[in-house]
């Protein structure tokens, strides 16, 4: 990325395209609405609730970062996006019961007025799903071209300057990158001839790269992350970024492994196991849908630990991930970790972590905070992989030939760091004593 020399203004209604409007996307859309009215806090929004220290320590500036860099409000924000069910918004919400029926009532209106379109969809790549409310054609490039003119309405109609999308919906089965990936020629003859490597979600995302409309992935899905999609980000100007939103027991290790390894304590074994019942617990009980979610979890702690750095520390450790479907869960998904650790001498002992989240409540905040700073990559000028967004994801997307970063604190640092860096103010460091520079 070049350091911008001056950055667009958020001038304007965004667009917040959301593909996949269930569970995390109806409670994002209805938790903006109520902090529209004061009837709730974006609790877990760094663009919304942060600060951000600039100069010394002693100089006593920390602005919230929505007042250091021109950032859309809320109320610039205009919701839409596709599912496979036609229902509106509240009527989702009800569904999914994240939200409680008394707190969507007092936004019924405004949800009740977001209806999707017609997804892309196919069946054969989440495989436990069955939609009503799909585009129908006979080639791949047909659907990328009505979900294209999707975009375009959706621009038109709502008299919008400029638009993002957040990728919501489920996640898809695994799938290796092949030969249709590697050029963005290979991709759209792929298209036209309906090539099975070209699954929904990266038809979504070559119509908004299209269309100029920058992309974060929030599922494990193969989608951005391919030779081909890079030509595309490269020729259109666009950003990407990706993938897999970092929410409940991913986010744990991100924070707890790096203070194992900053400490040189040992590791011989992490086992972790989830039990949920919404859609995505219901799509993640067929394994090949849980092997792209299996593969997000478990590159973590070896990125973190660098087993080839510490073998005596990290070269034997047994990981193992359960994901277990448990209707009467809901959404209030339940992360249970079990770490055996190792210190002085090689004594061994143990943590135990029962972490009782809410998996839509910790992704809404995720997909405010990547619609807005998607944005902002897009006005600054910057295009391709967006690594500085790393702190949002389980895997995140890396330039070819690096390793991703998956410390949570370096993450942060390295967020922080880059507005600083875009508005041309000094980095922090940590380094030398600063009360006596």
């Amino acid at each position: 990325m070049k350091q911008p020399v001056s950055i667009k203004k958020p001038e304007g209604k965004l667009g917040v395209l959301l593909p996949g409007m269930g569970a995390v996307a109806t409670t994002f859309v209805a938790g903006c609405f109520l902090a529209r009215k004061g009837l709730g806090e974006p609790i877990g929004s760094l663009t919304q609730m942060g600060t951000i220290r600039l100069g010394k320590r002693t100089d006593g500036r920390s602005p919230l970062i929505k007042d250091f860099i021109k950032l859309p409000g809320l109320n610039d924000l205009v919701f839409g996006g596709w599912d496979i069910f036609p229902e509106n918004a509240y009527e989702t919400g009800r569904h999914a019961e994240v939200l409680s029926k008394e707190h969507l009532d007092l936004v019924k209106d405004e949800l009740s007025q977001v209806k999707p379109m017609s997804a892309a969809f196919y069946p054969e790549y989440v495989k436990r799903l069955n939609g009503t409310h799909v585009k129908k054609g006979p080639t791949k490039k047909d659907i990328a071209d009505q979900v294209e003119e999707d975009i375009k309405s959706f621009i038109k109609t709502n008299g919008l300057s400029r638009a993002v999308a957040v990728w919501c919906g489920s996640t898809e089965v695994y799938i290796e990158p092949s030969e249709v990936h590697q050029t963005l020629k290979s991709f759209e003859k792929g298209l036209e001839n309906n090539d099975p490597g070209i699954s929904s979600s990266q038809i979504y995302a070559y119509a908004c790269l299209r269309q100029g409309v920058p992309y974060a992935n929030g599922a494990p899905n193969l989608t951005c992350d391919m030779p081909a999609m890079f030509e595309l980000a490269r020729e259109r100007q666009v950003p990407i970024s990706g993938k897999d939103f970092k929410t409940g027991q991913t986010l744990m290790k991100t924070i707890l492994a790096p203070g194992l390894k900053a400490r040189m304590l040992g590791l011989r074994g992490w086992f972790s196991t989830n039990i949920l019942g919404n859609r995505d617990g219901e799509v993640l009980d067929d394994p090949e849908s849980f092997k792209s979610k299996e593969v997000s979890k478990l590159g973590v702690l070896e990125e973190i630990l660098q087993p080839k750095l510490y073998p005596k520390l990290y070269g034997d450790i047994y990981h193992k991930v359960r994901i277990e479907y448990y209707p009467p869960r809901g959404d209030q998904k339940e992360g249970w970790d079990n770490l055996d650790i190792f210190g002085w001498l090689g004594y061994p002992m143990q943590i135990k972590i029962d972490f009782l989240c809410r998996d839509s409540i910790l992704a809404a905040p995720i997909v405010l905070d990547l619609a807005i700073l998607m944005d902002l990559a897009h006005r600054a000028g910057f295009h391709g992989i967006q690594e500085w967004l790393s702190f949002y994801f389980k895997s995140p997307m890396h330039a070819p030939g690096l390793y991703p970063e998956h410390d949570l604190f370096i993450q942060s640092m390295k967020l922080k760091n880059t507005m600083r860096w875009m508005m041309g103010e000094e980095l922090i460091t940590h380094l030398g004593n600063e009360y006596y520079d």
